[in-house]
């Protein structure tokens, strides 16, 4: 059985949902960012000493969005593109979530949610949020359809939902782009995305 480590509330939930849309049996293994990702045992499976990771027989993965990049591919369910150019928006789709949304949205959730209140800097916060405002604007105007690889929900959705998904938590105002906003509550209304949350507790 697929062995996902990490905790629902971290990027492992990222995997989580990919999962529960392909309804592969897994076994979730609480490993948390806070200690138990630098214990020598954990840093076997994942040398960088973060979550998630993910085990499916002799294979071994880390980096969330990469681990569903080969889900979605191997077990596919329909959300690996059909054709090499959905193929080649799935990388592309994935790879800018990472290099362009995530850094700027992970701050200004660090210092509104995450961190404890006396190491909070609101002026980080508000400037993550409009730092995010520039990779909104290239999605804004990339989406020509319902979907970013193509006519169907895919990989390139999901992950870079999963990303994008952050700005909810922090109560970002997603109005100025509505194509964005509407395309996110596509993904989010989805089953899977459901499962997911009623795993989060």
């Amino acid at each position: 059985m697929i062995k996902v480590y990490g905790i629902p509330r971290s990027r492992a939930a990222r995997v989580l949902w990919m999962l529960e849309e392909l309804q592969v049996p897994y076994e979730l293994v609480p490993v948390s960012f806070i200690g138990d990702c630098r214990k020598p045992d954990y840093l076997k499976i994942n040398p960088n000493g973060h979550i998630p990771a993910l085990q499916d027989g002799d294979l071994t993965l880390f980096e969330s969005l990469a681990i569903n990049l080969y889900l979605a591919r191997k077990y596919d369910k329909g959300l690996w593109p059909k054709t090499v150019d959905g193929e080649a928006k799935a990388y592309q789709w994935s790879i800018w979530a990472m290099t362009e949304l995530e850094e700027p949205l992970l701050t200004a959730l660090l210092h509104r949610m995450f961190l404890p209140e006396d190491q909070r800097d609101p002026k980080k916060a508000a400037d993550g949020e409009q730092r995010t405002k520039t990779p909104l604007a290239v999605l804004e105007g990339q989406l020509k359809g319902d979907w970013l690889a193509g006519k169907d929900f895919t990989v390139a959705d999901l992950n870079v939902a999963a990303v994008l998904s952050w700005a909810t938590l922090i109560g970002m105002d997603l109005s100025a782009f509505p194509k964005t906003q509407a395309w996110l509550g596509r993904c989010t209304a989805r089953p899977g995305y459901a499962r997911l949350i009623s795993k989060m507790g």
